[in-house]
């Protein structure tokens, strides 16, 4: 018995030191300089809360948070009705079918930094390969800047949703596979038609996998940067900056103006806040979740 013991917190100690030293230390570190005024060199300089008095007045990150907002929304909107109908035709015996979920899987395998590079040859306003059909078709007058200010979040928001479809189409189909066919049986001989099948049975019966595949896509939309990072650094003129890339550059700069300039106590109390606005949103999807249960 004894021997077990220690056998198995030798087994579980990796995963404990990696989880202190890569998870709780960084974040246990980040969070004693909200306090301080450090860029990363010299000698920290205690200011209380100062930092979070400047993320208050703060107005770029607060049009990052709006960003966020509105490049999540727009992926949850797209991605899940997506997903499911994807899911549902793919779970019928279709010939074929093995492949087509591969294909659809495919994306989310590929490296997103790998991908946003070949993303940003595709839309390129000039050689881009969309352009070039679009202006072989004569379906445009001159190249569209697809990265410009007036576009640059859809192609982002289009782009998300291509790298998140068949993750989600995967979990919706392990969800349909627990559904009893006996229902579905019953179901035709009373005469439902496919889409009453989908509404009325379908959907309800998927609540509690609807429910996680909701929280993880929520969490996973509000805290993905990288393919913007790629794509546009958050541009052109902020206007597809999100929460995590502003905090992602105050910690690693990628220029050397702006908010770029590395402010290591800012930047962990940026952290900070955008783990509440986080915390919040997901907790808000919780308890409307349960109230939506205890209708149901």
């Amino acid at each position: 018995m004894h021997k077990n013991r220690i056998g198995a917190y030798l087994f579980s100690f990796p995963s404990f030191f990696l989880t202190m030293a890569l998870g709780i230390y960084p974040v246990l570190w980040a969070l004693r300089y909200m306090f301080y005024d450090y860029q990363g060199y010299g000698t920290p300089k205690f200011i209380g809360l100062g930092n979070f008095a400047r993320v208050f007045r703060d107005t770029e990150f607060w049009q990052s948070v709006a960003n966020t907002f509105v490049y999540a929304g727009g992926k949850l909107i797209i991605t899940l009705p997506l997903s499911l109908i994807l899911a549902v035709i793919l779970n019928r015996k279709l010939r074929g079918r093995h492949a087509f979920r591969a294909i659809f899987f495919l994306p989310t395998i590929f490296s997103a930094s790998v991908m946003s590079i070949v993303f940003y040859i595709v839309f390129n306003s000039y050689n881009g390969i969309i352009n070039q059909y679009l202006l072989k078709l004569k379906l445009v007058s001159g190249p569209i800047d697809w990265l410009g200010a007036a576009y640059a979040m859809l192609t982002i928001v289009v782009i998300a949703v291509w790298g998140a479809v068949g993750n989600y189409m995967l979990l919706f189909i392990a969800g349909l596979q627990s559904i009893p066919e006996d229902v579905y049986e019953a179901a035709s001989l009373d005469g439902v038609n496919p889409a009453q099948r989908l509404w009325y049975i379908t959907i309800p019966m998927l609540g509690p996998v609807l429910q996680m595949i909701i929280m993880l896509a929520i969490t996973t939309s509000l805290k993905g940067y990288e393919s913007i990072m790629v794509l546009t650094e958050g541009g052109p003129f902020g206007k597809t900056e999100v929460m995590y890339l502003y905090l992602y550059k105050l910690f690693f700069p990628l220029t050397t103006t702006g908010t770029s300039v590395q402010n290591i106590g800012y930047g962990s109390a940026i952290g900070f806040t955008t783990a509440v606005i986080v915390g919040l949103v997901t907790w808000l999807y919780f308890w409307l979740s349960k109230k939506l249960n205890n209708v149901y």
